[in-house]
Order: C-alpha cells, then sequence, then structure tokens
C-alpha cells in the first residue's frame, strides 16, 4: 500500500542519518540510489519526478521494522527529495514498498568479455 508523505513524518529530529545512498543514475525526471546500511545493501530507490508530485518505488532485499522504514523513508525525503521538490512546494510524495531479492542482471548488448562467460 502506497505511503503518503504524511506517513512519513515526524521526521528524525537531530538524528544522524544510518543509511547511505549511492545515486546509480540521474535524468531530468528521475534518480535510482541504492540504499546502503553499513556494509549491507538494503535495497534500492527508483525515483520519478512530475511537476507537483513525486512517485518512489522502493525495493528492499529484507524486510524493515517499522520504525527502520520510517527512518529510511524520512532520510529519503530530507536527503533527495526535498532536494529536488522541497515539501511545501509539491501536491504528494507517493513511495511503494516492495520486499524481495535480486534474482540477476542483464546487460544488453552483451560486452564482449561476458559472450564467452555463459
Amino acid at each position: 500500500m502506497p505511503l503518503g508523505a504524511a506517513e512519513v513524518m515526524p521526521l528524525l529530529e537531530n538524528a544522524v542519518n544510518r543509511y547511505r545512498l549511492v545515486r546509480l543514475l540521474r535524468t531530468l525526471s528521475s534518480e535510482i540510489y541504492v540504499i546502503w546500511d553499513g556494509d549491507r545493501r538494503v535495497g534500492q530507490v527508483d525515483l520519478h519526478y512530475a511537476d507537483t508530485s513525486v512517485q518512489a518505488n522502493l525495493f528492499l532485499e529484507a524486510p524493515l521494522d517499522d520504525d527502520e522504514q520510517q527512518e529510511l523513508l524520512a532520510q529519503l525525503d530530507d536527503d533527495v527529495v526535498s532536494s529536488y521538490l522541497p515539501s511545501f512546494e509539491r501536491e504528494q510524495f507517493i513511495i511503494t514498498v516492495f520486499v524481495g531479492q535480486e534474482v540477476d542482471s542483464f546487460n544488453y548488448p552483451s560486452t564482449s568479455d561476458e559472450v564467452g562467460e555463459n
């Protein structure tokens, strides 16, 4: 079930950011980040910006408890989304959370090094 911005709040005051966000891709209207907790990959978030709204798909590799999830969502809002579109200027910030595992990764077209590996 998607969470609205009001459900992500209240923001954690005076908290040190627990998660490290590593940007993989940025376009004019979207960004992709890998999320780390220390040396453990927590997941990935795909953000899409459209006028006065932001849509996020958060893919977690393992479930987080409610407090951890709220902390991560607040950090994403503070560190990434608000730098693009502050909360007072946007109509909505919709976040859909998925839990699963990465099964495989594909690269098309394959590089010459990958051809002989299969």
